[in-house]
């Protein structure tokens, strides 16, 4: 079924996608323009190669058409077409023609999560794992490459290196993300449970996961202007508080971006954990399901 939104309703939600998006990526921009970081915030968007422009573009989703939208910017962008009387839609058939393995990918991933109950026993020790006895070096902190070698945020170990081992030795790791698992040091990798690889992702991702809370904004991206635009940045927020939880309970010191931590290696920061990953997990599902829904329809 196709649905129509009238001039005065594209551009009003227009501008309120836009002065929603300049809220959500205020930090981001003003950092960048004083030449700062963030080891916290900016991983999204260096993580899954995400500008603030980006999120800033409001798409009306497939099965859209904006009507008397001769002077809409959309006219311009990519995987858009003209649908003639002044109309302008998605050219899913373009998406698809340039996009669809990573579409197919996203749509086995979501529907294989749909119904799974959440595992809380990780308590994120997958960071943890990815500076054991990694020494003082710090690698490639937020690209998507290869493992990079040392640690990699340039953020002092709350504990040092030595605690921070410890805590790995005493614990079981039990990670079941391959981006997460990939990134663990030789020393760390044949302590996990398991060896996640992108063959068996969609049979171990599991809604408990920090990383797979994070993964709805690389499915939504990955949409492109087939996803809404309120649902990309339902996603962008819902990866941010996992960023954040994830990182609380890092064995880095995350004081300096306004963060407490999560101390896993105590009974209480493991239970404030996996509190914390069932509420993720809660606000992700639907997420997951619109996400799912866009993904079926384009590929239908």
């Amino acid at each position: 079924m196709v649905v129509t939104q009238e001039l005065a309703d594209w551009r009003e939600r227009c501008a309120e996608h836009a002065a929603r998006a300049d809220a959500l990526t205020a930090g981001r921009r003003e950092r960048r323009s004083r030449g700062r970081t963030d080891a916290v915030d900016d991983f999204l968007y260096d993580y899954y190669s995400l500008r603030p422009g980006q999120l800033r573009r409001w798409h009306p989703g497939a099965g859209t058409v904006l009507v008397d939208a001769d002077d809409a910017p959309h006219r311009g962008w990519r995987w858009y077409a003209d649908l003639g009387g002044g109309a302008v839609g998605l050219d899913a058939a373009a998406l698809v023609a340039d996009r669809g393995p990573a579409l197919a990918t996203s749509r086995r991933l979501l529907a294989a999560l749909r119904g799974r109950a959440p595992h809380l026993g990780c308590f994120g020790l997958h960071e943890w794992a990815m500076v054991y006895r990694a020494g003082g070096a710090v690698g490639g902190a937020s690209t998507g490459g290869a493992s990079p070698r040392g640690r990699r945020h340039a953020l002092p170990l709350r504990l040092g290196q030595a605690g921070t081992d410890a805590v790995v030795e005493a614990h079981p790791l039990r990670c079941s993300h391959v981006d997460a698992h990939r990134f663990f040091t030789p020393d760390a990798a044949p302590r996990n449970a398991l060896v996640p690889t992108r063959e068996t992702q969609a049979q171990l991702d599991q809604p408990g996961c920090v990383h797979v809370t994070m993964d709805v904004l690389r499915h939504a991206t990955a949409l492109g202007p087939a996803c809404p635009g309120n649902l990309l940045l339902d996603c962008f927020e819902a990866a941010r508080a996992a960023r954040e939880v994830d990182m609380r309970a890092s064995p880095y010191d995350v004081s300096g971006s306004g963060l407490t931590a999560l101390r896993i290696e105590t009974r209480e920061g493991k239970a404030a954990y996996a509190a914390a990953q069932r509420e993720l997990a809660a606000a992700a599902a639907p997420l997951r399901e619109r996400l799912l829904r866009v993904c079926e329809e384009v590929l239908g």
